[in-house]
């Protein structure tokens, strides 16, 4: 059986390869000018603050705390807590004719990787998002390649197929929709979905996980769609009342870190990206919000 971490929730994170990376802390639009808030960051409190020439200071809280490095990127504010290497691309953002959108960011009593490996389950579909992204009797979910880049710097799932009755907004009909997923980061996905409006292209969403602590996050949902003409607040309509259906179920799963150790919780086929995931997570030395099992 796993061994549970004996670290609090709000023990501030030890994991270099954690402190080293970007991490997401909100919408620069939802940043006014002259203004500043108090914030949280694996553990750290932080202050957030915006001067009146737009300028994002972020720093830990405290009297005369040095400035944290600062990244704004793909409409949100980042930083990190140790030496960041360069933030992962996402080159869709770039094309002029997508339409790049914060549909809204909620607060889960969950870890991190728990909100991740949720992002990635299309196993759910049916049973939480019913007669949405998915409906009984298309349960299925069919095989899928599952792979990690060259030195563990990325997972790509592609070749998912699931049987959707409203896999968009606009969309009027069920139909089988293609998917591929990234995960580019330890609490960051990517997902590339069959846009109804042009069947050479895909839809981009993001999960940007902001783990407050070991047992809290903040998801920030962000969009980059190829114009369907749906008014900004019903695009983020739609996708806070998925997210709403997703928060019970993950603020009631237990253990609220995730395990590591492959004997915790029985995978089955459906779950082939989970179960890289946590692989993944435990060669890089990932210990925060996991319970990293048995030596």
């Amino acid at each position: 059986m796993p061994a549970l971490s004996a670290a609090p929730p709000d023990a501030p994170c030890e994991d270099r390869v954690l402190l080293d990376l970007w991490h997401p802390l909100g919408a620069v639009e939802e940043l006014p000018r002259d203004t500043a808030r108090d914030d949280r960051l694996l553990g750290v409190p932080l202050t957030v603050g915006r001067g009146a020439d737009g300028e994002v200071a972020v720093r830990r809280r405290g009297a005369g705390a040095p400035p944290l490095p600062v990244l704004e990127r793909y409409g949100y504010v980042w930083t990190s807590l140790g030496t960041p290497r360069p933030l992962f691309e996402i080159p869709e953002a770039a094309e002029p004719d997508r339409r790049l959108l914060h549909a809204g960011s909620v607060t889960v009593r969950t870890s991190a990787p728990r909100g991740i490996e949720n992002f990635l389950d299309m196993g759910h579909f049916p049973f939480v998002h019913t007669r949405v992204l998915g409906a009984e009797p298309h349960t299925e979910v069919k095989d899928y390649t599952v792979e990690v880049s060259v030195d563990d710097q990325e997972i790509t799932a592609t070749d998912c197929v699931f049987f959707q009755p409203q896999a968009a907004l606009g969309s009027t009909g069920g139909a089988e929709v293609d998917y591929v997923y990234r995960v580019p980061h330890p609490h960051c996905s990517v997902l590339y979905k069959s846009s109804p409006g042009d069947e050479g292209r895909r839809d981009v969403i993001a999960l940007f996980v902001q783990a407050l602590d070991q047992e809290r996050i903040r998801a920030h949902m962000w969009l980059c769609l190829l114009d369907d003409d749906q008014p900004d607040w019903a695009l983020r309509r739609f996708q806070l009342s998925i997210f709403g259906q997703d928060k019970p179920i993950l603020e009631n799963q237990l253990p609220r870190r995730l395990p590591l150790d492959p004997r915790a919780e029985t995978p089955i086929r459906a779950d082939k990206s989970s179960v890289a995931y946590r692989r993944w997570l435990r060669r890089l030395g990932v210990r925060y919000g996991v319970l990293p099992g048995a030596a």
